[in-house]
C-alpha cells in the first residue's frame, strides 16, 4: 500500500466514533525512545516531559523553578543544594515519591552504560562537577557542586536533559535493561507503534504543582483528556486534508501556511514567538567586513519591521537582542536595537573607506527557517545604500559547515533556543582561533559571560546581560533579526492549549464534543 493511501486510511480511522474521547495530533517524526534523556531529539523530548518531572523545571520566563521540589535552599559558600520534596507526589504505579528515587534517578544518569545526553554536564567535563549526593531523610536531598555556578539549577531543567526526570526503578527491567518510563507527569506512557504513532493517558493520581495558571513546566498541569494520540505524519498536504476533515484536531503548521488555515471554518491558528533567534552573522576576521563602521553601515541600512514582516509573514516582531522577548531578562535595555538610518549608514560607508567591494550573503532554502527570504530582503537594503552585496545559496549542510570553519563574509543563520541569557551569549561567544564557528571574539565580553555563570543574584545578572547587549548592539559582530514562531492549527472545540517554545503541553487542554 502507497505511503498516502494508508495515511489516509489511518486519518479516517482516528475521525471515528470510538476515538472521540482522545485528541489524534500530527507530528512530523517519530520519538527516537521512550527512554528520557537518551537517544533524544527535541520531539522526543517534547513527548517525555509530559510523563516525568525533575526536581526543578522552566518557567514561562524560562527560569529554573521548584517543581517535584516544594523549595531549593543553597548554603553560603553557594556549592550545596538542598531540595525539600513535594508531600504525597505520586509515580504512575502508585509508590509514592521519596529522596530514595531522586537518588536512584541520579546514580542511574551518571553510569555510563545508561548513556543520558547530559552525563558530561555534571561530572567535571563541562566545567561543572558534582562532587556528592545525598538523601538524609525521606523528603530532603543534597547536591555538592566543586565551585559556586549559576547554571547548575538551569542545567538539571534543560529539556534536551529530560528535566534530569525523576524515575521509579521498575522503569527499567531486573537486568537493568530499559522498559518503558514510571513518572511522576500528568500523563502515562501508552503505546508506541514505530513509524506510525505514539499515545499517552491520563495520570488520575497525578498531583498538579500549580493551581490555574499554565507556567511553562512548573505551573497548573491537569490532564484533562483522557488520552493524546500522536500521529507520524510528514506529509503537508494529509496534514491539512486531516485538520480540515477533523481527523486531526491539532498540528504545528509553517508560518506560510497561516492564513491559509485560519480561512478553514472548524479551525484556529495561534502564533506565539520562542527562544530561537534569526540572525544575521558577519564574520569580523573577513578583510572588508573588519571594519566597524561598515558593520554599522549594515545595521543602519535595514528597515527592521519591513524586512521581519516580509521574513515572518507579517507574524514575526523585532528583537535585536541576543535574549528572547519572553524571558524574565528581557528589560528595557533590551528592547533598545539597532536604528534604521539609510543617511548614517551611507556616511558610515564613507567613514569605513567601503569603496564597492563584493560581500557574499550564505542562505539555505530549508522551509522551516527564514533563511532564504530574509536574505533577499536584507541584499535590498544593502544595495539601496551602495553596498554590493550578492547571495549564494546552499544546502544545509554546506553552509552549516562553513559555519563551523568560520568561513564566510556574511549568513542568514538561526540560533537554537537557549532560555538562561549566560548560555544565549555563550553560544555566538569566544575565542576564533580555538572555535572557529564562535562570532564574537571579545576577551571583555568574554569575561562579563563567565562572570555572569558564577553569581546567581539576578539583579546583578541583569546588570551585565544589559551591559553586553548594548556592546552587542555597538560592535554589530552580528545582528539579531526576530525570535522563531511557533504556529500551531487545531480545532476550535479545543480550549487550554498554549503554544510555548515549540512544546506541545497537552495539559489543561480540553476537547469540546
Amino acid at each position: 500500500m502507497r505511503r498516502p493511501l494508508a495515511l489516509a486510511i489511518l486519518l479516517a480511522a482516528c475521525a471515528s466514533p470510538a476515538a472521540a474521547q482522545s485528541i489524534t495530533v500530527a507530528v512530523a517524526a517519530d520519538i527516537r525512545s521512550n527512554n528520557p534523556g537518551v537517544n533524544r531529539d527535541d520531539s522526543t523530548d517534547d513527548f517525555a516531559l509530559q510523563l516525568v518531572e525533575g526536581l526543578v523545571g522552566y518557567n514561562e520566563g524560562g527560569n529554573a523553578t521548584p517543581l517535584l521540589a516544594q523549595k531549593v535552599d543553597l548554603s553560603a559558600d553557594g556549592k550545596t543544594y538542598t531540595f525539600t520534596l513535594r508531600e504525597g507526589v505520586k509515580f504512575h504505579n502508585g509508590a509514592t515519591l521519596t529522596s530514595a528515587d531522586v537518588l536512584w534517578s541520579w546514580n542511574r544518569y551518571m553510569d555510563p552504560k545508561t548513556q543520558w545526553r547530559c552525563t558530561s554536564e555534571f561530572d567535571g567535563r563541562s566545567g561543572l562537577k558534582v562532587e556528592s549526593v545525598s538523601a538524609p531523610d525521606a523528603r530532603t536531598f543534597v547536591m555538592t557542586i566543586d565551585k559556586p555556578n549559576a547554571l547548575f539549577l538551569d542545567t538539571m531543567a534543560r529539556t534536551d536533559c529530560a528535566m534530569t526526570a525523576i524515575l521509579h526503578k521498575d522503569s527499567v527491567k531486573a537486568d537493568g535493561s530499559w522498559d518503558k518510563p514510571i513518572g511522576t507527569g500528568p500523563y502515562k506512557f501508552g503505546e508506541w507503534k514505530r513509524g506510525e504513532y505514539f499515545t499517552m493517558t491520563a495520570f488520575d493520581g497525578y498531583q498538579s504543582p500549580g493551581q490555574g495558571k499554565i507556567d511553562g513546566y512548573v505551573g497548573s498541569k491537569r490532564p484533562l483528556l483522557k488520552e493524546v494520540k500522536f500521529l507520524v505524519v510528514k506529509d503537508a498536504a494529509t496534514v491539512k486534508a486531516g485538520l480540515i476533515s477533523g481527523a486531526l484536531q491539532m498540528s504545528e503548521t509553517l508560518p506560510s501556511d497561516v492564513e491559509e488555515l485560519k480561512k478553514v471554518p472548524s479551525l484556529k491558528v495561534m502564533v506565539a514567538p520562542n527562544a530561537v533567534r534569526h540572525i544575521f552573522l558577519i564574520q569580523t576576521k573577513d578583510t572588508v567586513m573588519g571594519n566597524k563602521n561598515l558593520r554599522q553601515a549594515i545595521a543602519a541600512a535595514l528597515d527592521y519591521p519591513e524586512l521581519v514582516a516580509a521574513a515572518s509573514n507579517n507574524l514575526g516582531t523585532p528583537n535585536n537582542s541576543p535574549i528572547y522577548s519572553t524571558s524574565g531578562y528581557f528589560g528595557e535595555v533590551e528592547k533598545q536595537g539597532h536604528k534604521y538610518d539609510p543617511a548614517r549608514a551611507k556616511q558610515l560607508l564613507q567613514e569605513a573607506g567601503y569603496k564597492g567591494e563584493k560581500i557574499t550573503i550564505l542562505a539555505n532554502k530549508r522551509p522551516t527557517v527564514p533563511s532564504f527570504p530574509a536574505a533577499v530582503v536584507w541584499q535590498q537594503m544593502l544595495q539601496a545604500v551602495g553596498i554590493n552585496a550578492e547571495i549564494e545559496v546552499l544546502d544545509w549542510a554546506t553552509q552549516l559547515d562553513r559555519f563551523n570553519k568560520g568561513n564566510y563574509q556574511m549568513q542568514s543563520f538561526s540560533f537554537s533556543a537557549r532560555f538562561d541569557p549566560a548560555i544565549a551569549f555563550e553560544q555566538f561567544s569566544g575565542p576564533k582561533d580555538k572555535q572557529p564557528r564562535k562570532v564574537w571574539d571579545n576577551p571583555d565580553a568574554q569575561a562579563l559571560i563567565d562572570k555572569s555563570m558564577l553569581i546567581s543574584d539576578k539583579a546583578e545578572r541583569q546588570k551585565i546581560f544589559d551591559e553586553l547587549h548594548r556592546r552587542v548592539i555597538d560592535e554589530v559582530p552580528l545582528i539579531f533579526l526576530y525570535n522563531g514562531l511557533d504556529a500551531v492549527a487545531m480545532s476550535k472545540a479545543i480550549s487550554g492549549f498554549q503554544p510555548w517554545q515549540s512544546k506541545l503541553r497537552m495539559w489543561e487542554v480540553t476537547l469540546a464534543q
